[in-house]
């Protein structure tokens, strides 16, 4: 492992690097260089991260910065670690979990002033990789390369992803892959599991230390109010609502998160830890991406429930904190938060300007009407949105996405007549309908096209799914099949927590 000269006026070397969260104390934090990734070489580089984090594009091309993405060093004098944390894993508490995986090179400070860990994902084996290696497979880095930066375009938040680094190292998953090291960055990388670790272990000074922590750097708003109790209890009412408000968006654009264990979630309602993650295609409520999840906990119509149950875990986990009824209190917010948001978002991807009772009864109706005739998620709502008011069959695309006809003219039907309670134009509901509902998501069946030619060491797919998905909403002149759901007999990709 060598160290970067941090003296050095150089862009890379003049980053503004610190310990950050380690600086809380090695109760939170094992210290551990990470393990060099074996002759690497560059796959990916996101430009649209290095501007947020003040790093030039042009230090993509230098070996200092392959060095850093690889794991083959550090920032100067500061010292890598992996977190400890805990959480309920499908529902069962693991008392010992912390970053298996995945090592935090130091906190950034930006030329404006925010804060960002720099964390590297596959850099080797860490206190808490258990039986692992510590490493990542080149396929499930690209998804989360890919899917983090399509989620942000989309709109939902999330951890950013920085670079890819490869490696012919092999790492040993099903059946022999290569390696590869994702850097991602984020402002924290605190989850929930991480209160839980210190609560159930009843080192209860230290779930404070955390609060306050995370208050003071997070939440500046809450830090000035004087009562303990009430700031605290502002803290999981504010962790609550930005979890449910995040769900509503992915429920709203089709997304499966895969594994919705409470090490997975971030205090900051941040999408994080992309693995068996999968957008819809055929519409199904019941959509299990994870197949390993045998018993659907953690199916897509399940995840607004499972994150409340996450949040409830929390507030245990803030239990020598926050009192029991300021709890039930900041978990009654989350049901009203995630209606709110996601009601919110139907309006728009429905084109509905205003608001009428019934509204609820026509979203649930046509999604009953899409699982019953499979159609694809996303390519209807883009269709639905060039949809006109004219009450001729052949004027709209939108029936060629059903095979039986019948229920889709049923509801379109009640549609139109609810589109004639609208004030604006047609032109600007379909333009705030294509605001609202993109042509491009992250299917499996693209990201799995990007892998294989990666494997072959041709990353130009990769690079091309980039460009497409930072602007998801717009027409590109792209070829249609970025558009399009799989095709028939399109083999079925299989992911799993090792993805």
């Amino acid at each position: 492992m060598t160290a970067l000269d941090v003296a050095n006026a150089r862009p890379l070397e003049g980053l503004r690097i610190g310990d950050g969260y380690a600086a809380l104390g090695d109760r939170f934090v094992v210290r551990r260089d990470p393990t060099p990734l074996p002759e690497p070489y560059p796959i990916a580089f996101n430009p649209d991260v290095a501007e947020i984090i003040g790093l030039q594009a042009d230090q993509a091309t230098r070996p200092e910065f392959l060095r850093i993405s690889a794991g083959c060093a550090r920032f100067g004098q500061v010292e890598p670690f992996a977190a400890v944390y805990s959480g309920h894993q499908f529902g069962s508490y693991n008392p010992r979990l912390g970053d298996g995986r995945a090592i935090t090179l130091g906190e950034l400070e930006t030329p404006s002033g925010d804060h960002f860990e720099w964390q590297v994902k596959g850099a080797g084996l860490t206190a808490f990789s258990r039986f692992g290696d510590g490493r990542a497979v080149l396929r499930s880095t690209i998804r989360e390369y890919l899917c983090s930066e399509a989620m942000a375009a989309l709109g939902i938040p999330t951890t950013r992803a920085l670079a890819i680094a490869g490696s012919d190292a092999p790492v040993f998953r099903e059946t022999p892959e290569t390696a590869a090291v994702l850097t991602r960055i984020a402002p924290t990388h605190m989850r929930f599991g991480t209160f839980e670790y210190f609560h159930h272990t009843q080192d209860f000074e230290a779930v404070r230390t955390l609060a306050d922590y995370a208050i003071d750097r997070f939440y500046p708003h809450i830090a000035t109010i004087s009562d303990d109790g009430e700031r605290y209890a502002s803290f999981l009412r504010e962790i609550v609502e930005r979890t449910a408000r995040t769900i509503a968006r992915w429920q709203a654009v089709g997304f499966a998160h895969g594994v919705m264990n409470t090490d997975n979630m971030s205090i900051l309602g941040l999408t994080i830890d992309y693995g068996p993650f999968g957008f819809l295609d055929a519409y199904d409520a019941h959509f299990i991406c994870n197949h390993t999840d045998e018993g659907g906990r953690y199916a897509f119509d399940r995840q607004p429930s499972i994150g409340l149950w996450n949040c409830n875990a929390l507030a245990i986990a803030l239990s020598s904190l926050v009192s029991q009824a300021d709890a039930a209190t900041a978990l009654a917010t989350y049901r009203t938060a995630f209606r709110e948001t996601y009601l919110a978002l139907l309006a728009e991807k429905f084109g509905l300007g205003e608001t009428h009772e019934d509204d609820a009864k026509l979203y649930a109706d046509c999604f009953t009407t899409l699982q019953h005739g499979r159609v694809d998620h996303t390519a209807f709502f883009r269709a639905l949105s060039s949809l006109g008011t004219a009450s001729a069959h052949d004027d709209d695309r939108v029936a060629l996405l059903f095979e039986n006809r019948g229920e889709w003219y049923d509801w379109q039907r009640a549609y139109r007549e609810r589109l004639t309670r609208e004030t604006r134009s047609e032109a600007a509901r379909h333009a705030a309908m294509r605001r609202a509902n993109p042509k491009y998501v992250l299917r499996n069946h693209l990201a799995q096209g990007a892998i294989e030619a990666a494997e072959a060491r041709d990353y130009t797919e990769i690079a091309r799914l980039q460009t497409i998905l930072r602007t998801p909403f717009d027409d590109q002149e792209v070829d249609e099949r970025y558009a399009r759901p799989p095709a028939a007999g399109t083999p079925v990709v299989e992911v799993s927590c090792s993805s």
